[in-house]
């Protein structure tokens, strides 16, 4: 793990193949983040070298981010572990993430996972005149407490549906199911 107070705060978003899912969510994360965060995004069964795939990209630039310029890469035990916060998209990816990497089980959870825990942290009780990256490290713990609040009915509803070789429509539900986390942690970062 890294010292906000030093580096940046390393977020790291996981999926399958890292063409889809986690480089639209590393995407608009950085683009909704200052510099005191570093997101990077890693598969589990990456295509390594691969772009972002064609129907993702117009949903990436359509919410003001950058699909461009991306290739694949695998999820390794040294990239979980350097991470100061692991975003997954499914619960066997959280859990392929902490097989990884026991020592990061505190810090990984499902994109909607930790976008919910924020919802019951105190906010008051986070420091004032912090970086987006300080704010993140301070709130990633209280997060790590309120897990177990306020989950779904369904605990596939932690999950964000796999899109790659599927219809148009079936991009836009995975980026709809996603999106609004991403909107919550860059929220909760900015302090807003």
């Amino acid at each position: 793990m890294t010292s906000p107070e030093h580096f940046p705060f390393a977020v790291l978003v996981m999926c399958t193949g890292n063409i889809c899912r986690s480089p639209a969510v590393e995407r608009l994360l950085t683009a909704g983040l200052d510099a005191s965060v570093y997101v990077r995004s890693a598969g589990t069964h990456a295509m390594v070298g691969e772009p972002i795939s064609a129907p993702m990209g117009p949903l990436i630039k359509a919410a003001g981010a950058n699909p461009d310029h991306f290739a694949a890469r695998q999820v390794t035990e040294t990239t979980v572990r350097q991470a100061d916060l692991v975003l997954t998209m499914t619960r066997e990816h959280r859990g392929a993430a902490v097989d990884l990497w026991p020592g990061a089980v505190r810090r990984t959870f499902t994109l909607r996972e930790y976008a919910r825990a924020l919802g019951f942290i105190n906010l008051s009780e986070v420091p004032t005149g912090l970086s987006q990256g300080q704010r993140l490290a301070a709130v990633t713990p209280m997060a790590a407490v309120m897990r177990g609040q306020g989950q779904p009915h369904d605990p596939k509803d932690d999950d964000v549906v796999d899109p790659y070789r599927e219809s148009p429509e079936v991009y836009r539900r995975s980026f709809e199911q996603f999106e609004p986390a991403v909107r919550t942690i860059v929220r909760i970062a900015r302090g807003d």
